[in-house]
């Protein structure tokens, strides 16, 4: 015979149920078991050599982009700020899920903690909210600089990128804060087995025994003001650019703009299109197919960030040579 919860009697039931935990009802769990990406042993350790490989890539390029900037006098411009911000906010958003990620796909236990689930989710939203709105800086650098090349330096001045830098991590904090209690807010009674890789917010709502309509309303909002703004905001400062750069004689000035927002945008595709996948279609739409669009944008994406900044941006390539060079002569003398 079942208990209320869907367990067995026995079944690590006194394991994660205990009164008064964390939660408005009288039983809570207080943890959690993440299923992963797969059962299997050996495709387990060959997707464990992976995704290790590329969180050392995704460290070693994101620090790198990082202190390039910082030591180049020609990488001392907004775009340049901006992307060091992202390169940043890359290490910290993949911090937060691949290094448990690689944990589980060799241990046998995959429990963890509810404060531990709720501290994941919080970093990782306010990660993702900041990754969203980076882009959108940067994408409205471009139109400025662009568009209106006389008065870039006044409109994108050193105090305006502080500011929206702050703001951005502000209002980030803000959202994953709100976003979290609307998820680990409400009421969990039953199963604690997530489906899934890291602490979504998805996977983790299935598990609330409570009416979870608002929460799935107030999040959808947030969703909505973060992507979706962030996405209007790339769509309308690239129609500018478009339509500015149409109007230019020179083929080869043409050819110098489009070059340089290339990146950007091929930045924008990956992490926007997986995005929208996973969190703006209908709850019953969802399948074993997140996983697969998760792991592209928490762990793909941070890799091959500083990858095509660095490899179809001539000013970081000429940097990087300068820099070698440098040291090079150096080491010599």
């Amino acid at each position: 015979m079942s208990s209320p919860g869907g367990f067995l009697p026995g079944e690590h039931m006194q394991l994660y149920l205990q009164p008064q935990h964390h939660k408005l009802g009288s039983w809570s769990l207080v943890e959690f078991i993440l299923l992963g990406i797969t059962d299997s042993p050996r495709v387990q350790t060959l997707l464990f050599v992976l995704f290790l490989l590329i969180y050392i890539v995704t460290l070693v390029g994101n620090f790198g982009i990082i202190i390039l900037v910082r030591v180049s006098p020609s990488l001392h411009t907004p775009m340049y700020f901006f992307l060091t911000h992202l390169a940043f906010t890359d290490i910290c958003y993949s911090t937060v899920i691949s290094p448990r990620m690689l944990a589980d796909l060799l241990a046998e236990d995959k429990t963890i903690s509810f404060s531990g689930c709720m501290m994941q989710f919080l970093a990782f939203a306010f990660f993702a909210t900041i990754e969203c709105h980076l882009l959108a800086m940067m994408a409205y650098d471009r139109h400025v600089a662009i568009c209106q090349p006389l008065l870039y330096v006044t409109i994108i001045s050193s105090r305006v990128c502080w500011q929206l830098i702050a703001s951005s991590y502000l209002f980030a904090f803000l959202s994953a804060i709100i976003c979290m209690w609307c998820v680990f807010g409400g009421y969990f009674c039953g199963p604690n087995r997530i489906d899934h890789f890291f602490c979504d917010v998805v996977p983790v709502l299935k598990l609330v025994c409570s009416d979870t309509h608002i929460n799935e309303m107030v999040i959808f909002a947030l969703f909505t003001i973060n992507i979706v703004g962030a996405s209007v905001i790339i769509l309308l400062s690239y129609i500018s650019i478009i339509r500015t750069v149409l109007k230019t004689c020179s083929a080869q000035s043409r050819a110098r703009a489009f070059h340089t927002c290339a990146s950007h945008l091929m930045t924008v595709s990956m992490y926007f299109g997986t995005t929208f996948f996973m969190y703006l279609q209908p709850p019953s739409s969802h399948s074993s197919l997140d996983k697969v669009a998760s792991i592209f944008y928490t762990v793909v994406n941070p890799m091959l960030n500083p990858l095509i900044y660095s490899l179809r941006n001539n000013e970081v390539k000429e940097a990087l040579v300068r820099c070698g060079r440098r040291f090079l002569n150096r080491w010599q003398h």
